[in-house]
């Protein structure tokens, strides 16, 4: 599945390359678990595509999080703002 391209709409915001590198994971390992390529994990990352609705639960399966945590139509605030206020 390709993902979307980017709209000026509503954009989508996620939390994608946080909770990779918190979790230690690779760019290629993550899209291995997912089903798609790197590259395509970069484009996410970077906002320059939005994930279909089934990748998007594929990810959010991976990091073991519900969809909310990881994708937001509002910019996320910082972990440590929320973690440390």
């Amino acid at each position: 599945m390709s993902p979307v391209r980017r709209g000026p709409g509503q954009p989508i915001h996620n939390r994608i390359g946080v909770l990779r590198v918190e979790r230690g994971m690779t760019r290629a390992e993550l899209a291995g678990a997912v089903g798609v390529n790197p590259q395509t994990i970069g484009a996410l990352e970077r906002g320059d595509h939005y994930p279909s609705l089934d990748l998007a639960l594929r990810i959010c399966d991976v990091f073991g999080l519900p969809v909310e945590a990881v994708f937001s139509r509002t910019p996320f605030m910082p972990l440590s703002t929320q973690v440390y206020g």
